[in-house]
């Protein structure tokens, strides 16, 4: 059974380059737009691991963590932020996130970071 991760970003490009770049990793990956839709896919299919994008419209990161955390208590996160914003990091590192990237990032920084926090199964 693959890992499977959760990209949470109201950017539809960021989306779409972690998808292509997880699934070829040899993830499952699913995408939400926004926090309902996130919370939804973590309720309906437990991920292993979430991507999140801290500034989403409606209900931001922060929000979404701590629903996630209610949830699942030992869901892995991983955050995305715009660079600067540390008040954010520090509360989103206090609600168990594992590191931050900040934006525009190094998708072979994403890859490597997945990679340590969530290995692969092998077959």
């Amino acid at each position: 059974m693959k890992e499977k991760i959760l990209i949470v970003d109201d950017q539809f490009g960021i989306r779409i380059l972690l998808n292509e770049v997880l699934q070829k990793e040899g993830y499952q990956t699913f995408q939400a737009a926004n926090g309902v839709q996130a919370l939804d896919i973590v309720t309906k299919h437990s991920p292993d691991l979430v991507l999140l994008d801290m500034k989403i419209p409606g209900m931001d990161g922060i929000e979404i963590l701590k629903r996630m955390k209610v949830i699942d208590q030992d869901i892995r996160v991983i955050i995305m932020t715009a660079y600067g914003e540390l008040d954010m990091i520090q509360e989103a590192k206090d609600l168990g996130a594992l590191t931050h990237f900040a934006k525009p990032f190094d998708i072979d920084d994403i890859r490597t970071a997945v990679r340590t926090h969530l290995p692969l199964k092998s077959n």
